[in-house]
């Protein structure tokens, strides 16, 4: 049985926390530092470093609230990170550790949300069997409309009936980073008309992390006689392309300008990805699915895949003992 040491992150540990996320199996640009720090003045950082001996072996994107850890609400997926040469023991045991030590410092919950499997670069559901073993409690399933750009797929007639409207109705997508023509224009008026909500990101915050992503954040324009109509940031990894924001104006349907853009990513801007990622179309944690955004989704030939949640009592760290016979 190995020793692992667990310590909180600080910003001595920047570098060696890139590092780490740079050659990992299941981490993405969403794990850099630089990423996770936009929003640092909204959570408790609590995220964590395991070590063995001098070596890093896992770290853990996470923030606190009272006695609770989760793997950090500012992120879209998270969880455990790995290296590629980690084996199902060594998990169960890092896995022990990190719940030994939260229960040690006044952690009683701790809340794990997965990455989907589309982001690993390889299998990477051993963190799945030790929730198992510690007897988490799935909290949450989040259902994720996927394209597998790898294989056929089908788009539906309804939607190449909107893709040639776009066509004859002469729109031009742009590339380019006017995030704030886009949030002014469409984004926040129709967040705020439909949802009375707000974008997770401001302008400025997009601005500043497409600055320092700029290969895996990237934004299109959909305009008509220079008018602009509609837009969509994606957010990129090595194998997947998510929209991570999309909107159109009220014209949307009668021009094709939504269905015109997307034809566009998929089959042209990411077409050598492996997936293309529409995200969720729920509401109420899960249990409750927006039909008509699903149908859209499922019309371009995506199919589903799952992101689950678990908690799990710290104090059950010992359920993860003697496993290997």
């Amino acid at each position: 049985m190995k020793n692992y040491s667990i310590r909180p992150y600080t910003l001595e540990d920047y570098a060696i926390w890139n590092d780490f996320i740079s050659s990992a199996k299941n981490a993405t640009f969403l794990f850099h530092r630089d990423f996770m720090e936009y929003h640092s003045d909204r959570f408790q950082d609590f995220s964590l470093l395991v070590f063995e001996g001098e070596e890093l072996v896992s770290v853990l994107p996470a923030n606190r609230v009272g006695d609770t850890v989760f793997s950090h609400q500012g992120l879209t997926y998270g969880g455990f990170v790995f290296d590629s040469k980690i084996k199902l023991g060594e998990v169960i045991e890092i896995t022990k550790a990190v719940l030994a030590f939260l229960n040690q410092n006044n952690i009683t919950t701790f809340q794990l949300k997965l990455i989907p499997s589309i982001y690993n670069a390889f299998f990477s559901e051993e963190i799945e069997y030790a929730m198992f073993l510690a007897k988490a409690k799935l909290i949450r399933r989040d259902c994720l409309s996927v394209i597998d750009l790898t294989k056929p797929f089908t788009v539906t007639k309804t939607r190449k009936e909107s893709i040639r409207r776009g066509e004859k109705n002469k729109l031009e997508i742009r590339e380019e980073l006017n995030f704030n023509l886009f949030w002014n224009e469409i984004l926040i008026p129709n967040l705020t008309k439909k949802h009375n909500s707000k974008p997770v990101h401001t302008a400025e915050e997009i601005i500043r992390l497409q600055q320092k992503f700029p290969k895996n954040i990237r934004h299109f324009n959909v305009y008509v006689d220079n008018r602009i109509v509609a837009g969509t940031t994606i957010f990129i990894t090595n194998a997947v392309a998510h929209p991570q924001y999309i909107s159109g104006n009220e014209q949307k349907n009668e021009l094709g300008s939504i269905d015109f853009l997307y034809n566009y990513l998929i089959t042209e801007v990411f077409a050598a990805k492996n997936f293309f990622d529409f995200g969720p179309s729920h509401e109420g944690n899960g249990k409750k699915i927006n039909e008509g955004i699903l149908f859209w989704k499922e019309s371009f030939g995506a199919k589903t895949t799952v992101q689950d949640f678990y908690e799990v009592q710290t104090s059950d760290y010992h359920l993860l003992e003697n496993v290997m016979l």
